[in-house]
């Protein structure tokens, strides 16, 4: 309990320095084990228990906070990520093992195995509490790919591990490996989506305590795991996916199974570390150092890029989108928690590569996890907010009620009491003002530190955020970022090529507006802070409906500098834009 309240307030100092907090959790076990206080914990067995139950808290929370519009745009290419990324970055990885480490091809993807996933609670805790606001399908394709990469990883870790264990040939078990993938997989996706189902009809038809209602979600979902696993399943492929379908629906005491759950997933995450942190054993760790450094630092610079790169050719990243994702590769307790498996299956190099993998999280942490806000800024990722600051709080409703209950306190400079109205779809029902309440037909117009009381129907919320937000201030960086002013986006793209040059587009581009441009060039519905380069210009989307129809376009005559001058991170669309428009000059 000592260590827990001590990585508890770790986090003040790291939130001081700017120092990755999971990687502090990591060294308060290290500091406190065998070789620096004394505790000698070296229980294997129960190091990887404890570590994966935690991990499936942290899945279960990290489903439960993604809606499904962001894991529908951002499904393929994170799943792409996910199966082929890893396989791509555990050969690649491996392959610098078998000259750096001396080990077999096979010992040598067994360690590229290892550490080829990305740490979901690295990843989820970064980008949710790092305070980095990117693009909503480049975070999306992060969160997701870090919640569902962790089974090809173990799969490919436990397969490989056997195959050593045995010293079968690799290629004569080749049918019965893809058999085995697709029973995990399967079954993952099956018994999680059913485990969904289940938790959202048990919440809506068992009378449950409110105070109970998160522990009871929290156990359920614990049992999905525990039962898929037992029958050969993927147990963290069906506990995420259990949690993006009981996240998605609507259940009694959600505000209070939120709460709950937060908390839950930072006691996981520090147990988690500071377990396996008091299982390793520093003073073993200097004879195999330096090829491990330098394994982890071709992992972040080399194989991780690009493997992120070749799976991610076919979509509509941006070069530095691209880069953003491969940089956000960090490593953490999902590897060091399979590095325990070759000892467990009692490999001869079963200690070498628990202590290869530790160093390698230890550098991925240091490096990534101290510069992923620095880069997305160096990259032009961070996106301005779209409204000032808001204080709003959701209030739950018993049973399955179709409105939700907001309560808004009235801010200074807020749209609403600069004497918007309110819309008809929502219900104002109560205003709390100086401690008395009132029926809101009688309040007359708000004032500042009213709070209001309004019944809407469930996902309209965002829309009104934006009433009883404060005035934003604009940065001086806003213009750079959307461009120095805007233009209609109902305006034909004729009107845009006269206006900038021409040999800008094609005649068939020439006949669509700005709006339909930019749809096709992206590729899909457009998002805010969306870019799209036109020769010399470079078109943003500013603002989007509620139906994602951009309504406002800024334009820049500064294109973005590339990421790189290298023609790294390109997807094939900006490959062919750049061939073509190579070609065009040529013809010039």
């Amino acid at each position: 309990m000592s260590l827990i309240l001590i990585a508890a307030f770790s986090s003040l100092l790291a939130e001081r320095f700017g120092a990755p907090l999971l990687l502090l959790f990591l060294l308060i076990g290290l500091v406190a084990g065998v070789d620096g206080l004394g505790i000698d914990f070296s229980n294997n067995s129960a190091a990887y228990m404890l570590g994966s139950i935690a991990l499936a808290i942290i899945l279960f929370d990290s489903g439960f906070g993604t809606s499904l519009q962001s894991f529908r745009q951002a499904a393929v290419p994170a799943l792409t990520l996910a199966t082929v990324g890893v396989l791509l970055t555990a050969v690649l990885f491996g392959a610098a093992a078998r000259f750096l480490l001396g080990f077999t091809w096979l010992e040598s993807f067994l360690l590229g195995s290892i550490v080829a996933s990305t740490d979901a609670a690295a990843v989820f805790f970064l980008l949710r509490t790092g305070g980095i606001n990117i693009r909503d399908k480049v975070r999306s394709t992060l969160e997701v790919e870090s919640g569902t990469n962790d089974p090809m990883a173990i799969f490919l870790t436990v397969a490989l591990v056997g195959i050593v264990a045995s010293g079968e040939a690799l290629d004569s078990a080749g049918v019965e490996l893809l058999l085995l993938f697709i029973k995990q997989i399967g079954l993952g996706l099956l018994l999680g989506l059913i485990g969904g189902v289940l938790i959202v009809q048990i919440m809506r038809r068992v009378p449950v305590e409110r105070g109970l209602a998160p522990i009871f979600v929290l156990a359920l979902a614990l049992l999905v795991f525990a039962y898929t696993s037992a029958i050969g399943g993927s147990g963290f492929l069906a506990v995420y996916v259990a949690g993006i379908y009981t996240g998605n629906k609507k259940i009694q005491a959600k505000t209070s199974i939120n709460r709950f759950q937060e908390g839950m997933t930072w006691l996981a995450q520090i147990i988690m570390f500071l377990v396996l942190g008091l299982l390793a054993t520093p003073s073993q760790f200097p004879q195999i150092v330096l090829p491990a450094v330098g394994l982890a630092i071709f992992l972040v610079f080399i194989a991780r890029p690009l493997a992120v790169w070749l799976c991610l050719l076919p979509f509509d990243l941006t070069q530095r989108e691209t880069g953003f994702v491969a940089w956000v590769g960090l490593r953490g307790a999902v590897s060091i928690l399979l590095a325990i498996l070759p000892i467990l299956g009692n490999l001869e190099n079963g200690q070498l590569y628990f202590n290869t993998t530790f160093i390698v999280v230890m550098v991925s942490l240091a490096i990534q996890g101290w510069t992923v806000k620095p880069v997305a800024k160096r990259l032009g990722l961070i996106i301005p907010p779209q409204i000032g600051a808001i204080d709003k709080l959701e209030v739950d409703l018993p049973g399955t009620a179709n409105h939700e209950l907001l309560a808004y306190r009235v801010v200074a400079d807020s749209p609403v009491l600069r004497g918007e109205r309110i819309p008809r779809w929502a219900r104002p029902s109560l205003v709390i003002r100086d401690g008395n309440s009132m029926r809101y037909q009688y309040a007359g117009r708000l004032r500042e530190n009213d709070q209001v009381y309004l019944f809407i129907a469930p996902g309209f919320s965002r829309l009104l955020d934006r009433l009883f937000a404060s005035r934003l201030a604009v940065d001086e960086n806003d213009n750079e970022f959307f461009g120095t002013f805007t233009i209609d986006p109902s305006r034909s793209c004729e009107e845009l090529e006269s206006a900038y040059g021409p040999g800008l587009l094609s005649e068939t581009e020439k006949s669509l507006t700005i709006a339909e441009l930019m749809e096709q060039r992206l590729g899909g519905k457009p998002d805010y802070a969306d870019r799209v380069k036109i020769g010399r210009i470079v078109l943003i989307v500013r603002q989007t409906d509620e139906h994602g129809l951009i309504k406002m376009v800024g334009i820049s005559l500064e294109p973005v500098a590339p990421a790189t001058r290298l023609p790294l991170f390109l997807n094939l669309r900006e490959i062919v834009h750049m061939i073509r428009d190579f070609a065009r000059a040529r013809r010039k």
